[in-house]
């Protein structure tokens, strides 16, 4: 039986991943800080599918978060054939108003634990010549994201890097994935501090788009876009000239500044 190790799976589509992956028969290894919640989850999964299910409480904002989930996941005997790497979260508002620790905090979660967990695990599914990566990032990604500058420069990584990784493994036996869902019902609303930094877009449920994701895994498609509208907007907006798109993206998102001024997103 296979193992799969999905960050942030407290809530939102981590936790969707979680719950399709152990309908699959995958072990899990559940990772983020909330214990409780992911103690409920691991007993949940377990009663619901009769799989292996164990938390693994870590603040991927540490330094060293990625070896230390490595460390303990090979404490465990656990070997991983499936990493989701779903951990982020997003800052908003005037990029100088915005706390520098906080915006540090939210790259060492949404790129540099993403890397390094991606370091740690990728080694051994070569060796064996099979397993995949699942790397969520968002439609935010494709685009300039003003007042979201680095939640979205730090999306944009994280297509690059999924794309560049799913190229130099074809053949190896290792899939690479990128996902970059829209606006979905998570927490990250929320933590960017108000409903209204969705724009006014209807919020699909995580359900259809971890569906998508696994689709597109199975079928090795190196990235996917789940809904329509969400690929429209990735993809169909002139990509050039970049300046223009800034400065269109600055009218579309100078609410989200406006309703969090002074105060950056907690």
């Amino acid at each position: 039986m296979t193992t799969a190790l999905v960050t942030g799976a407290s809530s939102g589509i981590g936790a969707e991943f979680a719950r399709q992956l152990a309908a699959r028969g995958h072990d899990l290894v559940l990772v983020a800080r909330s214990a409780a919640a992911l103690e409920q989850l691991a007993a949940d999964l377990r009663a619901a599918h009769g799989v292996r299910a164990e938390a693994l409480v870590q603040d991927l904002s540490a330094p060293d978060a990625a070896t230390r989930v490595a460390e303990e996941v090979a404490a465990r005997g656990r070997t991983i054939d499936l990493l989701v790497n779903n951990a982020g979260f997003g800052t908003a508002g005037h990029f100088a108003q915005i706390p520098a620790e906080r915006e540090h905090e939210e790259l060492m979660v949404n790129v540099v634990a993403l890397v390094g967990l991606t370091h740690a695990f990728v080694p051994g599914m070569l060796a064996r010549g099979s397993g995949a990566v699942v790397n969520v990032g968002s439609t935010a990604g494709f685009n300039v994201a003003p007042y979201f500058a680095t939640y979205g420069s730090s999306k944009a990584f994280v297509l690059s890097f999924s794309l560049a990784l799913w190229s130099e493994l074809r053949g190896s036996g290792v899939k690479v994935l990128a996902v970059a869902p829209g606006p979905t019902q998570t927490r990250f609303f929320e933590r960017v501090g108000t409903e209204k930094a969705a724009i006014g877009a209807k919020l699909a449920p995580p359900e259809p788009v971890v569906t998508s994701a696994l689709r597109a895994l199975d079928r090795d498609r190196g990235y996917v876009v789940p809904g329509r509208g969400n690929f429209g907007m990735a993809h169909l907006m002139p990509r050039r000239p970049r300046k223009l798109l800034a400065l269109i993206g600055r009218r579309v998102t100078r609410q989200v500044a406006d309703a969090l001024s002074p105060s950056a997103a907690r």
